[in-house]
């Protein structure tokens, strides 16, 4: 069982930044490819940005260039810089893994997909 608790939410000024946390526990074998998605009330969850256990980072169009994804992998953490924030950024964010990445003893990485957990979500709001 894994468990993702994400922080670092909170209100701001557009043009403002912070720094969301996904914070990975449970099963100390894994590294995660973590995603984060957004949603904001009566609209569908959206992908907003992702990162392979190997580092690889993708974006969503709408947060490319203002965003950056990273990944401290001794702790288990992602992180999640949001700058120049917009209005429009408003949502609940929400990490999840979908995959494990695990050492075999003869130092091979296997990667288990479809590896499903979510986090409770952190509120970010942001002020025009």
């Amino acid at each position: 069982q894994v468990h993702l608790e994400e922080s670092g939410g909170g209100a701001v000024q557009a043009g403002g930044s912070l720094r969301l946390s996904c914070a990975a526990s449970g099963n100390t074998d894994c590294r995660y490819d973590i995603h984060w998605y957004r949603q904001t009330p009566g609209k569908e969850r959206e992908f907003v940005s992702s990162i392979e256990s190997d580092g690889t980072p993708k974006y969503a169009d709408s947060v490319k260039g203002r965003f950056t994804i990273s990944q401290d992998n001794a702790n288990n953490t992602v992180y999640l810089q949001m700058d120049s924030l917009k209005p429009e950024d408003t949502a609940m964010y929400y990490c999840k893994t979908v995959a494990c990445t695990r050492i075999t003893s003869k130092g091979v990485a296997v990667k288990e997909y479809e590896y499903y957990y979510w986090g409770q979500g952190t509120q970010v709001t942001v002020s025009s």
